[in-house]
Parts: C-alpha cells; structure tokens; sequence
C-alpha cells in the first residue's frame, strides 16, 4: 500500500511539473516585456539623437565658445582687475583712433602709426588705471542706485572726471608732439571748452545708463564700449594743429 501510494504521488507530481514549469516561463515573460518596450523606445531615442546631433553641436559649441569666453573675461576682472581693465581701454582707443584716422583722412594720407601710439600710451598710464579707481570710488561713496544718486554720479562726472581726463589727454598728446608749455595752454584754450560742451550732449544718458543698471565692477567695460565713438572725436581733435604763435 504504501508503495502504490508513493508511486501514484510521484507520477501526479511529474504530470503536474511541466504546467508549473509553463507557467513560470510565461511568468518570466510577461515580467521582461517593461523592459524590452523600455529598451525599443532606447533605441529609438539614440537613433533620433544620432540624426539631430551635427546642428546640436555647433549650437552648443557656439554657445559654449560664447559663456566660455565671458566666463573667462569675469574671472580676469576679479582676478586682475586693473590690468584687465587696462587692456580693455587701451584696445577701444586704439580701435577708436584707427577709426578716426580713416574717417578724417583721405587716400592720399599716410597712416600714422605714431599717433595711435600716443593714443594707446594714454590708455595704459592714465585712463585705463583712472577708470577703475574713479568707478570704485564712486561705488563707495554713492552706493544707491536710486534716480538721485545717479544724477549725483552724472554730475560728478561732467564736472570731475570728464574735463580731468581731457585736459590730461590733450597736455599729453601735445607734450608727446614736443610742443612747448605756452603751446600747450594755447591748445587747452581752444580745444577744451568745446569739447567739454560736446561731450554734455553725449556723455549724461551713457553714464545714466551705467550708473543705473550696470554692476560697479563692469562698468568700465561698459564706459569704454560707449567711448568708443567718444574717441574717434576725441583722438580727432587732439590730432589738430596746435595754435599758431601772434
């Protein structure tokens, strides 16, 4: 009995064995579809990123090329703040006289690269160094950017830093000329009220917009980009005959 009882156990057993066993295969089965569906739409995505990637890539590259060079221009003001600024300045006047040489001279004029020269020895002693400080100092004593705080900027500027800076480049320039002291007065007598008076009419809405909505440690930057068509008059008139003796 216990022989037949145990066979008949068994044999049930075996019959039983290939259902279970089919049933974990379909089991295991239907538990991978997720993921093959999961790697299909894989494979789609990584054949759509294929077809699209030549455009993306020059996009970001130039986009990169772009923060990268911003990036880097930012830390240099942090870094080297005086020589940045310097360098800055000193490669807008040059491009400011070249600009003015073109555009007062003819084609029969030689170039003078002398005169540039002067130009950029100005913008490497005295401007580029001068900006830093003066927007450093105003930024200290003026902190606010309200409307009149702004003006107070402005005001200080037309009265301050814009005649200084002129009187100096002119002397200078002169100086540099080999002209003597009376000459250079004489020069400053002609040339130094006009200008003063032209640059009212340029210089306010430049430093309003500066002083306004441009943080203290790009506003030279800012500054210059502006002087740029301020130069080309200015490296204009300094380059006028100096006044003729009585």
């Amino acid at each position: 009995m216990f022989a037949s009882n145990f066979l008949r156990n068994s044999f049930k057993l075996v019959r039983q064995y290939p259902i279970s066993r089919h049933q974990l295969q379909h089991s295991k089965v239907y538990s991978r579809l997720p993921q093959t569906f999961n790697r299909i739409k894989t494979m789609e995505l990584k054949q759509q990123l294929s077809n699209s990637t030549p455009c993306r890539f020059f996009s970001s590259s130039s986009a990169s090329t772009k923060v990268g060079f911003i990036g880097w221009y930012l830390e240099m003001l942090n870094s080297r703040p005086i020589l940045t600024k310097t360098i800055t300045c000193t490669l807008i006047l040059t491009a400011a006289d070249l600009s003015s040489q073109t555009i007062a001279g003819s084609l029969s004029e030689q170039y003078d690269l002398i005169r540039t020269l002067r130009v950029a020895g100005y913008g490497v002693i005295i401007l580029g160094p001068s900006l830093h400080f003066w927007y450093n100092a105003l930024s200290a004593f003026f902190p606010k950017r309200d409307v009149i705080t702004t003006f107070k900027k402005i005001a200080l500027g037309q009265i301050v830093y814009g005649p200084t800076m002129n009187a100096i480049f002119f002397s200078m320039n002169a100086a540099a000329q080999g002209e003597s002291y009376s000459e250079i007065a004489a020069r400053l007598k002609r040339d130094l009220v006009p200008t003063a008076i032209n640059g009212l009419m340029y210089w306010p809405i430049c430093d309003f917009i500066t002083f306004k909505f441009v943080p203290v440690h790009l506003q030279p930057l800012v500054v210059n980009t502006f002087s740029y068509v301020w130069n080309v008059y200015l490296t204009y008139m300094a380059s006028q005959q100096k006044v003729a003796s009585a």
